[in-house]
């Protein structure tokens, strides 16, 4: 495994999946997974291209693991990294709405994921798996909610299955079908990336549209 002597070293190591899964393997990829979905200062890094890339690997033989042993570990990461957010909202949710921004935490993430949370209940922990941000909130404000745990576990099972065994199989399958795709993974990359972009700036602009008539409406 490369060298990591320096914080921007580590910072573009977990930023790189295809670094990811061809230094640090399994491994590697399942402790992202749990760091993406279960602590809030890891929504930058890479989930869902991470998942499709190691299919893509896996088929292609540069990740030399078994397809099923692959998607199970991923699976069960996020559903650990779900339960890690969740009691970590039970306990101390409510203080991250005092927390001051930093690089690595916003509050409009928070704010963004409450509204989603709010419009679609607990099928937000399923349709927000495959959004970048929700994805690590939603488990959150689930456990500040204090979102029976039954119910939880059930939509945290449904939602993990569905991203981890749909996102990996559908790269295993590409992969297998067309070998050459292994070429092309800076655009897969880029397209995963640009989708993730376009869901954090349509939330950040909606939020900043509903800041500006509530301070409109304020001073009338």
């Amino acid at each position: 495994m490369k060298n990591i002597n320096s914080f921007s070293d580590l910072l573009q190591f977990l930023l790189n999946a295809d670094e990811i899964i061809s230094e640090g393997g399994l491994a590697a990829i399942c402790l992202i997974v749990f760091a993406e979905t279960g602590l809030f200062f890891c929504f930058f890094l890479p989930g869902d291209y991470l998942l499709f890339l190691a299919g893509v690997l896996c088929a292609t033989h540069i990740l030399k693991v078994n397809i099923i042993i692959l998607t199970v570990a991923i699976f069960l990461a996020a559903i650990l990294g779900n339960f890690t957010a969740y009691f970590f909202g039970k306990s101390v949710g409510e203080a991250l709405y005092q927390r001051p921004d930093s690089f690595f935490f916003k509050k409009r993430y928070i704010k963004s994921t409450r509204e989603f949370f709010n419009k679609y209940g607990g099928n937000s922990l399923i349709i927000g798996r495959f959004l970048p941000i929700i994805r690590t909130f939603a488990p959150i404000l689930a456990g500040t909610a204090q979102m029976d745990i039954k119910l939880f576990t059930k939509y945290n099972l449904i939602g993990g299955f569905l991203w981890s065994f749909g996102l990996v199989l559908s790269g295993f399958f590409l992969g297998y079908e067309f070998p050459q795709i292994i070429e092309y993974i800076q655009y897969i990359i880029l397209f995963f990336l640009g989708v993730t972009s376009f869901t954090v700036i349509k939330a950040y602009l909606k939020i900043r549209k509903e800041q500006k008539a509530e301070e409109q409406s304020n001073e009338s």
